[in-house]
């Protein structure tokens, strides 16, 4: 579509479009584009499985909600569309979890960063959770066995508490108070 000066205007894709793509890829919608998610790596899948095992034990032994994982879409606006790889939705926010997808941030995102998207995660991906509404995001850099954790309610430019495996090595969660996430476990 152009305007009066010949400019085009930036086509937006949205839920609906995204709903018409085939099932066999992961793809999300970031502003109105989308973007191809390349399948995981071995690693990648390893420490996800880990985390989430770590966080699902912690919330189902303290009903405190429910813990979730990728490929599943958090649908946060009609331009919108996310596939973290793990996710916690606290009972108070339980409603926002539908038999298709998550209508709405969740209160935990947790990325596993890859070549590929590492840098979309840390900047688009990043500033799309603050914005929507996720209250604490982790970064997970398998290859230097570090998490870095975002504490999104006080603003998405304040530093992140950063856990290294061998130093800092024990994971503390405003999210979730109580839970102590040995890194020697995770990677």
């Amino acid at each position: 579509m152009s305007t009066e000066t010949g400019i085009k205007q930036h086509l937006m894709f949205t839920y609906e479009d995204y709903c018409l793509l085939p099932e066999d890829r992961r793809v999300e919608l970031i502003g109105g584009d989308f973007y191809l998610v390349p399948s995981p790596s071995v690693i990648h899948q390893r420490v996800a499985a880990n985390i989430e095992d770590i966080l699902r034990d912690f919330v189902v032994e303290n009903k405190l909600g429910e813990v979730l994982d990728a490929p599943l879409d958090i649908v946060l606006t009609p331009y919108d569309v996310v596939q973290p790889d793990v996710m916690f939705i606290s009972n108070e926010r339980r409603s926002i979890v539908t038999d298709e997808n998550i209508q709405g941030p969740p209160d935990l995102v947790v990325e596993i960063l890859s070549p590929s998207t590492g840098v979309r995660d840390r900047t688009i991906k990043k500033k799309l959770y603050a914005r929507s509404g996720v209250r604490e995001l982790w970064l997970v850099n398998a290859a230097v066995q570090v998490i870095e954790v975002f504490d999104l309610e006080t603003g998405e430019e304040v530093p992140p508490a950063v856990y290294a495996r061998g130093r800092e090595s024990v994971l503390v969660s405003k999210v979730l108070p109580g839970l102590r996430v040995e890194l020697d476990k995770v990677f």
